[in-house]
């Protein structure tokens, strides 16, 4: 059974950065597409980004772009999203999804999530 851990959300103002951890057990990053998404209160859940082991499949949100990024460490069985230049717009509970390649950006697409972790941007 493929577990997920999230960690690293919190409060931070308008300019800042945060990294949040993805702990993966269960799971090997052999085949897979490892992707953040996130929901704001009263919106749905949204697609941030998305990267998989097929190179030719990734997804940005446009506002997201040159802002947040993605990596892996296998060593730790560990995925980062890296939070940079954050906006108030940005604030929501963030979900990592797990599955098999490629990057399908639909919530339904994804077998394994995590609990979820709230990013608070303030102005």
């Amino acid at each position: 059974e493929v577990q997920l851990v999230e960690s690293g959300g919190g409060l931070v103002q308008a300019g800042g950065s945060l990294r949040l951890s993805c702990a993966a057990s269960g799971f090997t990053f052999d085949d897979y597409a490892i992707a953040w998404f996130r929901q704001a209160p009263g919106k749905e859940r949204e697609a941030v980004i998305c990267v998989s082991s097929n190179a030719g499949t990734s997804y940005s949100r446009d506002s997201v772009k040159g802002r947040f990024k993605i990596s892996i460490d296998n060593a730790k069985n560990t995925a980062y999203l890296q939070m940079n230049s954050l906006k108030p717009e940005d604030t929501a509970v963030y979900y990592c999804a797990l599955d098999s390649s490629p990057c399908i950006v639909v919530p339904g697409y994804f077998g394994s999530w995590g609990q979820g972790t709230q990013v608070t941007v303030s102005s």
